[in-house]
């Protein structure tokens, strides 16, 4: 099956489209009444760009040197395959050198058994469970993984870590406060967010949601979301019953936990409401574990496509919200996975989040976005890292994604450009970044307003975000012990 899709032959899955070359002569026919026939047209070859460089890179892990191409692709491999906490020791001792480059101090070097007891005394304060995909795994630079912008995405150092804001909250974006039934936030006039899962496939340190996805870690007990249908069904019905209501995140957690068949049942109860003109499901899958998309064994790739023809037939929209931080990320599995949904007619769009560290320079951002625009990834949003407990080292000055938004504008195509946005603390919601009200730097506070928000007293609110504290011109804040 992979063979045929690296030989662009067309995928033979019973959802693919057929070639639209007699629907094109039909219309020329049209156009031209009393023109001779064009029977004799040559067909158009597909354009294809060159063919992505195959090569099984999760063979450099000791773990998978001899795991098959299929194997590695095949979800239910990935899965059994994910290394959390109890499997991660073993793991980093089986990748690691005996000694690796020290981020924090310029030409020295740290011991494998240095590195290895810094995870874990991160893992133990960190907010957020531990949790990575073969994928992600493969993707990383071992020999040299402080410098690593995916390992500092995904595994914790307690060295790096920073005291936290004073004015961060738990729930910094106030979703729980514009919650009217559990699992539900309802914080734009015709938009919501619908929270079916709490799980993740791979769990990122800086996720927003931490005050509910994955399990309970060392400093927070989780408010999760339990697959129930008896809370789905108070989601359905409160969604049913705002007229005002039109537009549908479905996230969590993640999308990817959704088995195809309650993909299917979300979709399909989703169409059904006439209120209901567009909806996304938001999943990282294409960034930690793309192979599903081209495993035929596994039925959620089927049923997107299902629910995005059905869509379509009734008028409505449906995309894929996606989330790839660093050009690194994507792979030839990742352009393989692209091209497949591109084929099947899905709209894909990505959300990336600024990382200190990661994408924070005009040329990595640059080249992510140009190379999710050249897979047919929508670069939709850039947002400015929320106020997330544990993660201050991961966290930007506002200053750097407005120099990052001025110096890539104009160098891209404009559809292309993604919107560089701050989701406000308190519930403010989206707004361009430069669009602040004020902007103290020696202070670090940006003041915004959001005029569309009314609901839950927030008319006329002023909301505020903070920079880091170590990133002030005064009062440096001090590594965490």
């Amino acid at each position: 099956m992979f063979a045929l899709i690296r030989r662009g032959v067309a995928l033979r899955a019973s959802t693919c489209l057929p070639v639209p070359v007699p629907i094109l002569r039909g219309q020329i026919s049209q156009l031209h009444n009393h023109a001779e026939a064009v029977a004799e047209m040559p067909e158009v070859p597909p354009i294809t760009g060159p063919p992505p460089t195959e090569e099984p890179f999760w063979r450099k892990i000791p773990w998978w040197s001899n795991v098959s191409e299929s194997d590695f692709l095949s979800y239910r491999w990935g899965i059994a395959n994910t290394i959390q906490p109890h499997k991660l020791r073993n793991f980093l001792g089986s990748v690691l050198p005996d000694e690796v480059p020290d981020d924090q101090h310029e030409g020295k070097m740290q011991t494998r058994d240095d590195l290895i007891s810094d995870v874990f005394k991160g893992i133990s304060h960190a907010s957020m469970s531990t949790r990575i995909t073969p994928y992600i795994m493969s993707r990383i630079d071992w020999n040299d993984p402080r410098h690593d912008p995916l390992f500092r995405q995904f595994i914790p150092l307690r060295s790096r870590m920073l005291p936290d804001h004073p004015e961060l909250t738990m729930d910094s974006l106030g979703e729980r406060k514009d919650s009217p039934v559990p699992g539900l936030v309802h914080r734009y006039p015709d938009k919501a967010l619908f929270l079916p899962v709490s799980v993740c496939p791979t769990y990122c340190m800086f996720c927003t949601r931490s005050y509910a996805i994955g399990g309970d870690t060392s400093t927070v007990h989780k408010e999760s979301f339990k697959p129930t249908r008896r809370r789905w069904e108070k989601c359905f019905s409160y969604i049913e019953g705002q007229p005002g209501l039109h537009d549908i995140v479905v996230s969590g957690g993640d999308s990817y936990y959704l088995e195809p068949d309650q993909l299917h049942e979300i979709g399909e109860r989703l169409i059904s409401m006439p209120n209901i003109r567009r909806f996304r499901f938001a999943s990282k899958g294409l960034a930690v574990a793309p192979g599903r998309f081209l495993d035929d064994g596994d039925g959620w790739f089927a049923a997107l496509v299902d629910i995005s023809n059905a869509a379509k037939r009734a008028g409505k929209s449906v995309a894929l919200h996606t989330h790839i931080n660093h050009p690194n990320e994507i792979s030839w599995i990742t352009e393989l996975a692209s091209q497949r949904l591109l084929k099947e007619g899905v709209t894909v769009r990505n959300q990336t989040v600024l990382l200190r560290g990661v994408n924070d320079d005009v040329e990595t951002m640059s080249t992510l976005i140009r190379k999710l625009a050249d897979n047919n990834i929508s670069p939709y949003y850039v947002y400015q890292c929320d106020m997330v407990e544990s993660i201050e080292h991961l966290r930007t000055p506002l200053q750097t994604i407005l120099d990052l938004e001025s110096r890539i504008r104009g160098t891209i195509a404009g559809f292309a450009m993604p919107q560089f946005v701050v989701d406000l603390p308190q519930g403010g919601g989206k707004r361009l970044a430069c669009s602040h009200l004020s902007y103290d730097r020696e202070t670090g506070v940006s003041r915004y307003m959001a005029p569309a928000l009314t609901r839950g007293n927030k008319e006329n609110k002023v909301y505020e975000y903070f920079d880091p504290i170590d990133c002030l011109p005064v009062r440096p804040a001090e590594p965490c012990d």
